[in-house]
């Protein structure tokens, strides 16, 4: 699946010239928890969401700073931050170097930049610059849970076997020459030595994940002598 299969369209944003007070009531009456900022020509300029807002002059919740502090942090990133939490414009207070995707990225790569920018969501933009959707954590967690299983009929016992051994022999952990496969109505038992906990849980979670298998039975064994 790509971007461009889980987006949200169109999306909603707002201009850096509008208030931060009209940016917390589109959060709370949109319930949504991020806004994509844009210029006058609606090109992508940043992003605000509730984590910008949470130290604020109204609510009493801007951060102090010691003595010691101001003359450790000096008077730049002290001002900044009075900005943030002061400005009544969303300009101040957005994320400005936004991480944005292509409609074409896939969930892999859109799940790899969630993890290694430390993000919760990313908008997505055209080719050509226009803003054109967002996929948030909680779109792939709807991709999951709307996943359908690819194969209606099941497949044969023999099949089954063939393309678990298939699998396995993928795998770098997996030693097939220790195991006995045996499959029968779509039930898997295991038979065999597994090296260690962790072999033996990456051994059951890809029999499970093999279409058309309906249980698994395991009679692992763990030797401690085979253990790598």
């Amino acid at each position: 699946m790509k971007a461009r299969d889980i987006m949200v369209t169109p999306v909603i944003t707002v201009e850096e010239n509008a208030t931060v007070r009209h940016l917390a009531d589109i959060l709370v009456t949109k319930r949504i928890s991020a806004v994509p900022v844009v210029d006058s020509a609606g090109k992508l300029v940043g992003i605000v969401s509730e984590g910008d807002l949470m130290r604020r002059v109204e609510t009493g919740t801007e951060r102090g700073y010691s003595w010691w502090l101001r003359m450790f942090l000096g008077d730049k990133p002290i001002a900044a931050d009075y900005v943030k939490s002061h400005s009544v414009r969303v300009g101040d207070v957005m994320t400005q170097h936004v991480v944005t995707a292509d409609p074409e990225t896939t969930l892999t790569e859109i799940a790899d930049l969630f993890e290694e920018k430390g993000i919760k969501r990313v908008p997505i933009v055209s080719k050509g610059g226009d803003l054109v959707g967002i996929v948030s954590r909680a779109n792939i967690i709807q991709a999951i849970a709307s996943a359908q299983p690819a194969l209606e009929i099941s497949p044969s016992d023999t099949t089954i076997r063939q393309k678990l051994l298939d699998e396995l022999n993928k795998q770098p952990w997996a030693h097939t020459f220790r195991l006995s496969i045996i499959v029968r109505n779509g039930v898997v038992d295991l038979w065999g030595a597994v090296g260690s906990d962790q072999e033996r849980k990456a051994l059951l979670v890809l029999t499970e994940a093999i279409p058309g298998v309906v249980m698994v039975n395991d009679h692992l064994i763990r030797d401690p002598i085979i253990a790598h």
